[in-house]
């Protein structure tokens, strides 16, 4: 990394783009074999359509209903069935499959009551998403000027064990950053007057005729990409903040009826393009990506669906109506995977060794395997790109199989050799065989 700063220094490049300069693809540390290995946890909530979510016959993703979007990705995409949240304790089961999802750990005892379970509080153990954020800085090799990024999509203003799914540690749950003027703040560091928005690409704009000289085609072709996108998420931005459409509006007073904002299409489309900004720059090789919450009543009128997500989500399966605006909606949350891994895979990595999606993998995780059950068994978990070198294909994993071990699974697959991850007893059977 001092390398690179001196390298840029010696430039004349100025100490304001040097955030920016010192994450260049060309410029990014790899790690020993050479590849840049990252990972996204993205979830959705209040369960899915089981009948309507894994693929009939021989498997394939275009006999899914839910998971056909992701057809073009076929040979990248993993669909495990047979993973069950087995983490015990206080909680209810929204509580539990949100909070103890990423942290295969119990929740403390606390006064949060939720459901018609025992009270609880946060959870009692690191999520590995911050797990491996720790590995990884440690490594000069593989650091980065953020370790991780929390991102939210109409993620609501309030902190509880529904919200909530990245730990630093015991009791020490991580806010998502669900607005993108601020996550772009963020990482460029530019005001917080929406009204005075000054441009990054001017403080720029000498820098890049000076480092493209040094650089070769592909990099100077990637940073001008970068340079592009930046330049039209701003204006973009800039154009909205002055109609009020990026101003999230405010929750009702019943904590569980919510108010969506019809702009979430547009803001989730900003996010996950600065995700993949972020990361294509190395500022970060891990992140997740957090739409609504567990429990969560959003609106989706964009969808023409006026019902609250999760009242949906409670309504018996002979309820047409109500499945006909639930397979919608969870079609949504299969498209906005689908356009995350098309931003990577479009994105190639310097040197030509492919494209990022090859070296990412992006992990899909609900709460719940389905809804109106609030069953913690078979919970959809589908990873889409190369980072973790899990084996593409539908798969039965086994029956109640602890999601710990697949937790346990990632973090080996990102160099992290540890041997248990959250509680111990569910990991006694090891990592699982998936490459």
């Amino acid at each position: 990394m001092n390398n690179r700063r001196d390298f840029l220094r010696k430039l004349g490049i100025s100490s304001a783009s040097l955030p920016f300069l010192t994450g260049l693809p060309g410029f990014a540390s790899t790690g020993s074999d050479g590849r840049k290995q990252r990972i996204i946890f993205m979830f959705s909530p209040n369960g899915t359509l089981p009948d309507k979510f894994w693929p009939d016959g021989d498997g394939k993703l275009v006999n899914s209903k839910i998971l056909s979007c992701l057809a073009p990705f076929e040979n990248q995409t993993a669909v495990l069935k047979g993973l069950s949240n087995r983490v015990g304790g206080d909680g209810d089961r929204h509580m539990r499959g949100m909070s103890c999802l990423l942290t295969g750990a119990r929740l403390h005892p606390g006064n949060i009551q939720g459901g018609s379970d025992s009270p609880a509080g946060w959870a009692s153990a690191i999520s590995i998403d911050q797990e491996l954020k720790n590995f990884l800085q440690k490594n000069e090799a593989t650091r980065t000027r953020f370790g991780s990024l929390e991102v939210g999509v109409a993620v609501p203003d309030r902190a509880d064990p529904w919200t909530r799914m990245s730990y630093a540690g015991s009791n020490q749950p991580l806010a998502p950053l669900d607005d993108p003027y601020q996550m772009l703040n963020k990482l460029y560091g530019q005001s917080k007057d929406r009204e005075a928005y000054a441009s990054v690409i001017d403080a720029l704009g000498s820098d890049l005729k000076k480092i493209s000289k040094t650089v070769g085609a592909e990099d100077r072709h990637l940073l001008e990409q970068h340079l592009t996108l930046v330049r039209e998420m701003e204006q973009e931005m800039a154009a909205a903040a002055k109609s009020g459409k990026l101003v999230h509006p405010e929750p009702e007073l019943d904590p569980n009826i919510e108010l969506t904002n019809d702009n979430t299409p547009q803001l989730a489309r900003m996010q996950m393009d600065l995700l993949v900004n972020a990361m294509a720059n190395d500022m970060t090789r891990v992140g997740t990506l957090q739409f609504m919450r567990s429990v969560g009543q959003a609106r989706m009128r964009w969808l023409g669906i006026e019902d609250g997500h999760h009242s949906l989500s409670h309504e018996p399966d002979k309820n047409e109506g109500a499945q006909a605006k639930l397979e919608k909606i969870n079609i949504w949350f299969a498209q906005q995977l689908a356009y995350l891994a098309k931003r990577l895979r479009d994105t190639p990595e310097p040197g030509g060794n492919g494209n990022m999606l090859d070296n990412t993998s992006i992990v899909w995780v609900n709460e719940l395997g389905k809804g109106n059950t609030h069953t913690l068994d078979d919970i959809p978990f589908v990873i889409v790109g190369g980072g973790c070198n899990i084996k593409s294909g539908y798969r039965q994993v086994g029956n109640n199989v602890p999601h710990n071990r697949l937790l346990l699974t990632l973090a080996q697959s990102m160099g992290h050799n540890i041997t248990t991850f959250g509680e111990e007893k569910w990991c006694k059977d090891g990592a699982l065989n998936l490459s």
